[in-house]
């Protein structure tokens, strides 16, 4: 199995050398013989292991596991979970709040260990199993794709063995694994799918199991050309909105031309939609995307609430617009001069300084400077707010902010998300919308406060850890 698996990581690339990985040992044959192959491959590996907290004897297992990472020589680092109590605050079944858990888990310890990849214990026999449930439950093709090998930084490298290989490996060098009592207990799909349906299949074909892995693999390549080119139809149909402010609206809301998207064809058209959705973290059922479809079609009007409720699809003859619900609340933070203000939740960052203004401001950027002398109070930046008001730079007379907004094209979203400067007589500066005129008429050499505003990161000499 050893020269296997490393022809096999030589071949796909899934651990490039020198990278660091988060193996999720539960203790049982597969995550067991993983550990001990990417170990013995020379591989940096982080063993992590969760207490489930549904079985007694879960803490001898914890110890096992300790005991074994010891015997390696391989960090462990362990996590305990309540199944129970996250299934019924999510109102999911067991299964699925288990998987929850450790997937929660794995990504934490990944984080703080600075590992390049996470890697699981998953056999051929898990990958045909996860087929056959998504077959019964109802799929389209990407659910026949079953478990992929390598995908967003978690890889699968004993997809290539069976179960039965890998309890082999475990039992030939005595070491110590356990059985999971709930892959025996037919009350759980999988355990019935992996009990009485494969073994009927075979019976009814012996290749079942190739044909079905075969399947898998052609499932793979299509679905890819798929995305492909309904990825491609939908950045050929993305409406560019906020201009310089993108970024505020990032990853929380898309927009997209009604007449692009309805010339797809609908195979496209209901793959892209559900795409669009994943970029937000949400998925469209089969009923939803079905009724997004025959709108966009027909150029009616309209709305569907994505599963799970954190996204919302509106449609009108002209335009598609997804949009992140909750992706913002009020705030209200003093504004640090000098210094860096961040704000992680909404992915943007304030530069400040006391220096000699070098230029004139022009009414609409993304940097300032503030005449220092016209400041009333300490700066503070805060959510816009219906009834704002300034007298823009260079005019005469208060503007509502809301109007302005309008003018630069701002969504509602990107309203929501953009930080109102502020002093204690009210709004200064609406980055890349519009400097008041009262602290905006700064000379060059005259002190001023200098902001600067942009995307987390991508400001200068930003060195956030």
């Amino acid at each position: 199995m050893l020269d296997r698996l490393r022809a096999h990581l030589d071949e796909t690339g899934m651990i490039p050398s020198g990278c660091r990985v988060v193996v999720a040992y539960s203790g049982g044959a597969d995550s067991t013989c993983l550990l001990h192959l990417l170990h013995e491959l020379g591989v940096d590996v982080v063993a992590a292991h969760l207490h489930h907290g549904m079985r007694p004897e879960a803490d001898d297992e914890m110890a096992q596991a300790q005991a074994f990472c010891d015997q390696l020589g391989v960090p462990l680092a362990t996590g305990r979970a309540n199944i129970y109590e996250l299934a019924e605050a999510h109102k999911v079944g067991v299964e699925e709040a288990g998987r929850m858990a450790r997937q929660n888990f794995l990504r934490q310890v990944a984080f703080r260990v600075e590992a390049d990849r996470i890697a699981t214990g998953h056999t051929r026999d898990d990958h045909i199993e996860t087929i056959l449930f998504h077959l019964v439950r109802g799929t389209g093709l990407s659910g026949l794709t079953g478990i992929h090998a390598d995908r967003d930084g978690l890889v699968r490298p004993l997809l290539i063995f069976t179960r039965e290989e890998t309890r082999a490996y475990c039992k030939e060098r005595g070491f110590w694994f356990h059985d999971d009592p709930a892959n025996g207990d037919l009350n759980f799909s999988r355990a019935r799918i992996r009990h009485k349906v494969v073994p009927e299949l075979r019976l009814v074909h012996p290749g079942a199991d190739e044909s079905i892995v075969r399947l898998s693999e052609i499932a793979q390549e299509e679905d890819d050309f798929l995305n492909r080119a309904a990825a491609a139809g939908l950045e050929h149909a993305e409406l560019p909105q906020n201009g310089d402010l993108a970024f505020l609206s990032q990853d929380v809301e898309l927009a997209y031309r009604r007449d692009v998207l309805s010339a797809l064809p609908p195979v496209l058209l209901k793959r892209g939609l559900r795409l669009a959705s994943r970029v937000l973290g949400a998925s469209l059922s089969f009923d939803q995307t079905h009724r997004l479809t025959e709108g966009i079609s027909a150029g009616s009007q309209g709305s569907v609430t994505a599963e799970g409720g954190e996204v919302v699809v509106t449609w009108n003859e002209s335009m598609v617009h997804f949009e992140r619900l909750n992706a913002t609340v009020p705030f209200r933070y003093p504004l640090t001069v000098p210094g860096e203000t961040d704000s992680e939740e909404f992915g943007w960052s304030f530069q400040a300084h006391v220096a000699p203004a070098e230029t004139a401001n022009e009414r609409a950027s993304l940097t300032a400077a503030l005449l220092a002398s016209e400041i009333k109070g300490p700066l503070h930046f805060r959510t816009w707010k219906e009834g704002d008001k300034l007298i823009p730079l260079g005019g005469t007379g208060h503007r509502m902010l809301s109007d302005l907004f309008g003018e630069a094209g701002l969504t509602a979203l990107a309203r929501r998300r953009l930080p109102i400067v502020c002093d204690i007589q009210g709004p200064i500066w609406a980055p890349g919308v519009c400097l008041a005129e009262r602290v905006g008429r700064v000379q060059p050499g005259e002190s001023a406060f200098l902001l600067q505003f942009g995307p987390l990161l991508d400001l200068p000499g930003h060195n956030r850890g």
